[in-house]
């Protein structure tokens, strides 16, 4: 038995706890308040514009803040890119994607479609995050990424082709040829990171399209590879230097990834929310941006390598930028999405701070990457005093999570009079007894 026909067997057969599928409307919950957020940015516009386009109007799956419903790639590909537009949505840390941003449109889509029940979304969503983390650890995500490809483009695939056929009623055979399909969808550089451009936020939706259409394909009888994620020319061989094939499969019914998943509290590439923790920590000791002469930030080799950009130049360049997010958590509420805004991101005092710091990689934050975010910082101000602080294991993370209040004041803050928010949140926690979605697209209408 190959390695992906072992995984597949147990997404198709695997019982979902009550605990697990409470979870899964968490991230349910904080995945649709960032599509409806990221649904009024440019870029989502273009993606939706483009769905429209090749998908028409009128079909059976709708295209969370516009109005018109379309085929169900088309919406999984719209809403996946507004879920990941403004850096807002879930990561799983040590796989170092985003899984809410693919799983849920495409589980979404294709619950829509066939009328699935509430308990029946709940348990794709919750095999969805299993089969994307589990093939984001065997690639041996810090050199696959390291390597420039992005992790919730080309493991997401396998997330939203295991819940679409979860939802379908897939056996062993059709999951595997699900899951071997994928991985010729499986794509997303991170050439963003040095050059700029808007290819990241397609990423997440790309790849939910790409899953779903995937567990189509096999449910339309074509044939994929046997060992599609762990065979000779397959997906955690190929994009990565280091695979770790074995966490296919080790620890399977015990190990969930489910359980392992960061609710973002700022809208910033979770790899620097410990230092915007570390900067909040510092300031709240009384020392203000006039007082800085200089910041020494310490971060994972990753960090130091792709997140030392000028944040000033973009929005993108500011969501994924260490200096930046320092600077702004000095000046700023780096909790409130405005702070990434064009006029704000302007502002010449941050351009000032964020140049007096400096990113150099520390071996103590890359021993837990990238299980456990680290990042620390030493203040050196102009009085000569030094004031420092070290995290590892940032709010929001398992280390750390934020308490059902906190996530549901996300949800609002972004949801706000894009959507009946009471609803929403009443609905999303009814689910696993709701005999389908229609209470939750009246919600959302």
């Amino acid at each position: 038995m190959t390695p992906t026909r072992e995984l597949a067997g147990f997404l198709v057969d695997a019982k979902v706890s009550d605990a697990h599928r409470a979870r899964a409307a968490d991230y349910l919950l904080d995945t649709i308040g960032c599509i409806l957020f990221g649904a009024e940015q440019p870029w989502s516009r273009q993606a939706t514009d483009h769905a429209l386009r090749t998908g028409g109007d009128g079909g059976p799956c709708p295209v969370f803040g516009a109005r018109f419903a379309t085929t169900s790639p088309m919406a999984a590909f719209a809403n996946g890119v507004s879920a990941h537009a403004f850096e807002l949505d879930d990561v799983h840390e040590e796989a170092i994607s985003h899984p809410g941003a693919v799983i849920v449109p495409a589980t979404l889509a294709i619950g829509n479609r066939i009328g699935a029940t509430g308990c029946q979304v709940l348990d794709a969503i919750v095999v969805g995050y299993e089969a994307m983390g589990r093939a984001g650890i065997a690639v041996g995500p810090v050199a696959h990424m390291m390597a420039g490809f992005h992790p919730t483009g080309q493991s997401g695939v396998f997330g939203a082709a295991a819940a679409v056929g979860r939802l379908l009623d897939f056996g062993p055979d059709m999951m595997t040829r699900a899951l071997g399909i994928a991985a010729t969808f499986s794509s997303g550089s991170t050439e963003f990171s040095q050059s700029g451009g808007s290819t990241k936020r397609l990423h997440a939706g790309r790849a939910s399209e790409g899953g779903l259409t995937a567990a189509l394909l096999a449910s339309d009888g074509l044939d994929g590879p046997a060992d599609g994620l762990a065979g000779r020319y397959g997906f955690c061989r190929t994009t990565t230097s280091q695979p770790a094939v074995h966490l296919l499969t080790e620890r399977l019914g015990e190990r969930w990834m489910i359980d392992e998943i960061t609710v973002k509290p700022y809208a910033a590439c979770s790899d620097i929310h410990p230092l915007i923790d570390a900067a909040i920590e510092i300031r709240c000791r009384g020392v203000s941006p006039d007082d800085i002469a200089e910041i020494y930030a310490e971060v994972p080799t990753k960090a130091a390598e792709q997140n030392s950009l000028d944040g000033t130049t973009s929005v993108m360049a500011a969501q994924y930028s260490g200096p930046f997010n320092v600077a702004a958590a000095f000046l700023a509420d780096p909790g409130d999405p405005a702070t990434y805004s064009d006029d704000r991101i302007a502002d010449p005092a941050l351009a000032d701070l964020q140049a007096r710091v400096s990113m150099v990689a520390a071996d103590w934050c890359d021993d837990t990457y990238a299980w456990k975010m680290a990042g620390g910082l030493r203040v050196t101000c102009t009085d000569g005093s030094v004031h420092e602080a070290r995290v590892a294991g940032q709010r929001g993370s398992m280390h750390q999570p934020l308490p059902p209040a906190e996530l549901e004041h996300k949800f609002r803050l972004l949801a706000d009079g894009r959507a009946d928010t009471d609803a929403v949140i009443s609905t999303v926690r009814g689910l696993a007894a709701a005999d389908g979605l229609d209470d939750l697209q009246e919600a959302l209408a």
